[in-house]
């Protein structure tokens, strides 16, 4: 009997010990616990967001999900049922946990379980967890130029704004890979391109002959790859397209000038004016001189001879 007395004064003085330094016995209160903080999906398939209850003596907790997404929570499990963004697309799992039949780009945010048990001495417990959706990359956009001469600078370009995170990228050129640093190739080593896999720019410092043929880019993330269809560039030892058009311009203007001289000629610019040296100068009349039109006679300039 005394020994029975002695163990539940030691619970009794455990209890308060415990409740002293603010901690609470497993069985008494609600504890959750989740298997990844940080989740990974791929868009368009399946991911299930875990909420365990490790600890519960309440029977039918109060269980709700919440979105947050740039600072702003929104319900997506409430009253027993699934809403907001994950309606008809989601369903609770025992315990707690959420499963996203096609997660999208959209569902990419932060995730909290609330677990509420009135009747544990802990009643309220919480986890967040975040969610991350990959999105393959689509085709990205791809500029080769067409023709280059040797010996100059030029550079290929390739985008892709679709894909998350944000994805790599690579250059193949005749159907082979070119690594990032040409000296690691034999085959490339006195080639002077670069490749920056952040932005798809690939550099030539100096074009080669070598350098001819055809290239294609891909974008690759950790949900998948995309690449642009391939595109050929030619490079020539002298610059033939640059020659033609300076000789086409030469022509044209060539051209021009001639019928505008031919213009001129048919208009008589360049007839010669105020030359009076074999103008016919009208006969004089010695004998009669005639006064203006609005005078209404004329006089004698010599006398008739009879």
């Amino acid at each position: 009997m005394i020994r029975c007395k002695m163990a539940i004064a030691r619970l009794i003085a455990c209890f308060v010990l415990y409740s002293s330094i603010g901690h609470i016995p497993s069985s008494l209160g609600v504890i959750l616990r989740t298997t990844d903080k940080i989740v990974w999906a791929n868009e368009f398939e399946p991911i299930e967001l875990t909420c365990l209850i490790e600890s519960i003596s309440t029977n039918n907790p109060r269980i709700e999900w919440k979105k947050i997404k740039n600072g702003v929570p929104s319900y997506v499990y409430f009253q027993n049922k699934i809403a907001g963004d994950l309606e008809n697309r989601a369903q609770l799992r025992e315990p707690a946990n959420i499963l996203i039949f096609n997660a999208t780009r959209s569902d990419t945010a932060e995730y909290r379980c609330e677990v509420a048990a009135i009747d544990d001495q802990r009643d309220f417990d919480e986890i967040l967890i975040s969610l991350a959706v990959r999105v393959k990359p689509v085709v990205p956009r791809c500029s080769v130029p067409e023709a280059v001469t040797v010996g100059t600078s030029t550079e290929l370009r390739c985008l892709e704004n679709e894909g998350f995170p944000a994805p790599h990228y690579r250059w193949f050129h005749n159907n082979e890979e070119l690594p990032q640093d040409p000296k690691n190739s034999a085959k490339l080593a006195n080639s002077s391109y670069s490749i920056n896999p952040d932005t798809g720019g690939l550099k030539f410092r100096r074009v080669r002959k070598e350098d001819a043929g055809e290239y294609y880019c891909q974008a690759k993330n950790d949900a998948g790859h995309a690449q642009c269809p391939p595109q050929i560039m030619e490079v020539y030892d002298v610059d033939i397209l640059g020659i033609f058009l300076k000789v086409f311009g030469a022509v044209v203007a060539f051209l021009c000038l001639a019928v505008s001289i031919c213009h001129s000629f048919r208009r008589g610019c360049f007839h010669k004016k105020g030359h009076n040296e074999n103008y016919n100068w009208p006969a004089q009349n010695n004998s009669v001189e005639y006064g203006d039109a609005d005078e209404g006679h004329f006089r004698h300039k010599s006398s008739f001879v009879i």
